[in-house]
């Protein structure tokens, strides 16, 4: 595989990258930019609707169960643990609301987690379950800490697999096997690694995983994936319950049946219905990262990344808040300098687009972004570290 070739090509599938936008995009861990490909998904459903094609049922459902396939393969699962989403924050509601906990349980969370994965717990001190934060050590998931907070009481640890601000990646797989050794649940909020970090969820004693579509995914807002391990699945309890959550083998003129079993699978835990534009686009969207590999794309963005970092070490203006250790780094860097604010707002108005998170410029690339952007963004930081 002629990787450069392949990621030279991809880049002209991105509208965001042509020279009339003015617009260099390294904020993918915010949101992934459309590319053709789904563009054409959109629109090609748009077309459809406009003459309510009625074909189109049948074309989702097949559509969605290419997602399952596709996202199973991604995160090293099966097809039957894995179901559709519409963001993150579905999946660890499924979790929060569907593990078997009880009152005087306790939950674990890390103390610079992001929101989506800590409301869906919290609320579960109104069933007088506690929750409990891990303290970091630097703005880093401290694994010490985390055993150290273990107890009797402890069921479940929700945990990001890359950290939002910095890019931290925690070590999953050393996690896993510790809440595998003490009896607990180990759920993982998947987003900002899902299609540029590989992952085996098994291998990874993961017992839920969920990721939100619409930033390494590329896929539009309002999709996503989850997976929930198959033996697991018969023990959750169903914190809701949709119509197209049992089989109606597309019979949709029979409906009056109210006593048809679950599926036995994560669609068991799927709401309904669908938003059929947005399938056909999150289909396209996998089938665009898997075929170019997680790893292929994991490799392209560290060495974009390595061109940036060599940079901002060179200066003794900036200092990067980052892990640069092999087994935590990840495709999100993230740097500050006395004035960060302000170089942030100047890289904005240079045509840059970055975020600015918790006091630090965090930059995002992905498959799409090449050595010029990193050269252009270098190119304005050097007016501030002269």
């Amino acid at each position: 595989m002629n990787t450069d070739t392949d990621f030279a090509s991809v880049r002209r599938l991105f509208p965001i990258t042509s020279a009339k936008n003015c617009i260099i995009y390294l904020n993918s861990a915010s949101t992934g930019p459309l590319c053709n490909p789904v563009r054409a998904a959109l629109n090609r459903y748009n077309d459809r609707m406009e003459t309510v094609d009625p074909k189109i049922d049948g074309d989702a459902f097949a559509a969605l169960e290419h997602i399952r396939q596709l996202g199973a393969k991604l995160i090293g699962a099966r097809r039957e643990e894995v179901g559709f989403g519409f963001h993150t924050g579905f999946g660890l509601n499924v979790a929060a609301l569907g593990l078997p906990l009880k009152r005087g349980d306790e939950v674990l969370l890390s103390d610079v987690e992001f929101p989506s994965n800590v409301y869906p717990w919290v609320i579960l001190r109104e069933r007088g379950i506690h929750v409990t934060f891990v303290k970091s050590t630097d703005g880093f998931f401290d694994i010490e800490n985390f055993r150290k907070a273990i107890n009797r009481k402890t069921r479940v640890l929700s945990l990001s697999h890359v950290q939002f601000f910095n890019g931290y990646k925690n070590d999953i797989r050393t996690i896993g096997r510790i809440c595998r050794e003490h009896g607990m649940y180990f759920v993982v909020d998947g987003i900002q690694g899902c299609g540029i970090e590989p992952i085996n969820v098994h291998s990874c004693h993961i017992d839920i995983y969920s990721a939100g579509a619409q930033k390494w995914l590329l896929s539009p807002l309002g999709t996503g994936l989850f997976y929930v391990r198959k033996d697991l699945q018969e023990r959750m309890n169903r914190p809701f319950a949709s119509w197209l959550g049992v089989d109606w083998k597309m019979n949709f003129s029979d409906l009056f049946h109210y006593d048809l079993p679950f599926f036995d699978s994560a669609r068991q835990f799927e709401l309904g219905t669908y938003p059929y534009g947005h399938v056909f686009a999150m289909e396209a969207a996998l089938e665009l990262i898997t075929s170019l590999g997680v790893r292929n794309i994991q490799r392209h963005n560290y060495e974009l990344l390595d061109r940036l970092i060599d940079f901002l070490k060179s200066t003794s203006y900036f200092r990067i808040t980052s892990s640069l250790k092999p087994g935590h780094r990840s495709s999100i860097l993230a740097f500050t300098c006395p004035d960060a604010k302000t170089v942030h707002a100047a890289l904005g108005a240079a045509g840059i687009a970055t975020s600015f998170r918790e006091g630090a410029i965090r930059v995002s690339v992905h498959l799409f972004n090449n050595r010029v952007d990193i050269n252009k963004l270098a190119g304005i930081l050097a007016r501030y570290s002269k």
